[in-house]
């Protein structure tokens, strides 16, 4: 079990994250699709904690490289999202639950900040820095169901982050480039910020401000865009557990659209074409999550068992 255990990549943990956001995003189907991938989710977190716990200084070793360091935050985010799944039966414990997700994501913006941003190097910058510092905004998604200040704050943090990274990660994309190949599919992480912070956005506050809402709304669907162009690209490359990069940002990005047409649908300014593109970005979403999944397993069917 140990050797199976170091054989799963720690970048794994973004496709945990999605499969309890995937759950999420088809809840309105039927509650049966959020329990399976519910389930999933929660046999991959109890897979990867038990991971990290049996190889510690594997998980050390992840957590020294900018790559590694900004990927495992994954794993914060999916603690708070994980915890909107238990609220309808221990809803004590839930809140509980999510809170060790946001105080763990902090300590790991905190080490972050300290290990890489101190002594910043622009080649170290890749676009999974997004994951560390916007990626709190996944409590202002749930934060409806436990704390609303605490999700409300968690937005101002994400939404600021945004801003300043769209800069950094721009500058490392489009003129210093030279990103590595086996970090080439992180690029897809571009289109999960917005969305994230456009759903939060949506979910932790009654009153919306237009203006936000439509920029948010058209910076994250025209990045979703972008995503999807070199999606195809990336397909071609051999696997890398950074595959893992394609799956959040799709279904992320669905979810915020998807909300934003319930949202507009609700203020009495309907736009038909959104409910096409829902369907469209939900069919994608399912694919890629599946497709890395099975890609996964595959990979870890074929890895040859690590030595002890």
């Amino acid at each position: 079990m140990n050797r199976f255990l170091k054989n799963i990549p720690m970048p794994a943990v973004g496709l945990m994250l999605s499969f309890a956001a995937l759950g999420n995003l088809l809840q309105s189907y039927a509650d049966i699709y959020k329990n399976i991938l519910g389930i999933i989710s929660a046999a991959l977190f109890i897979l990867m904690t038990l991971k990290f716990l049996c190889n510690f200084p594997g998980l050390k070793n992840d957590l020294s490289t900018p790559i590694g360091a900004s990927v495992f935050p994954t794993y914060s985010m999916c603690i708070m999202l994980l915890a909107s799944y238990v609220k309808p039966y221990y809803g004590g414990a839930a809140y509980g639950i999510w809170i060790a997700g946001i105080l763990l994501h902090i300590v790991l913006i905190l080490y972050f900040t300290n290990k890489f941003i101190r002594g910043f190097k622009i080649m170290q910058v890749f676009p999974s820095w997004f994951i560390v510092y916007v990626g709190i905004a996944v409590a202002a998604v749930t934060g409806k169901l436990f704390h609303p200040m605490i999700g409300q704050l968690a937005f101002g943090f994400g939404l600021i982050s945004y801003f300043i990274l769209l800069v950094i990660v721009g500058r490392r994309i489009f003129i210093v480039k030279e990103i590595p190949e086996p970090a080439m599919p992180t690029l897809i992480i571009c289109s999960a910020p917005g969305s994230l912070c456009l759903a939060g956005y949506i979910n932790s506050f009654d009153e919306k401000n237009m203006m936000l809402f439509w920029f948010l709304l058209i910076i994250s669907q025209g990045i979703y865009i972008f995503a999807i162009i070199k999606l195809f690209a990336l397909l071609k490359l051999k696997f890398y557990p950074s595959y893992s990069g394609f799956t959040f940002p799709l279904v992320i990005s669905a979810m915020a659209l998807k909300l934003s047409n319930g949202f507009l649908i609700n203020q009495g300014i309907p736009v038909t074409a959104f409910s096409i593109l829902v369907k469209i970005e939900e069919i994608i979403a399912i694919a890629i999550v599946f497709y890395v999944f099975i890609r996964y397993l595959m990979f870890l069917i074929k890895a040859k068992p690590s030595k002890s």
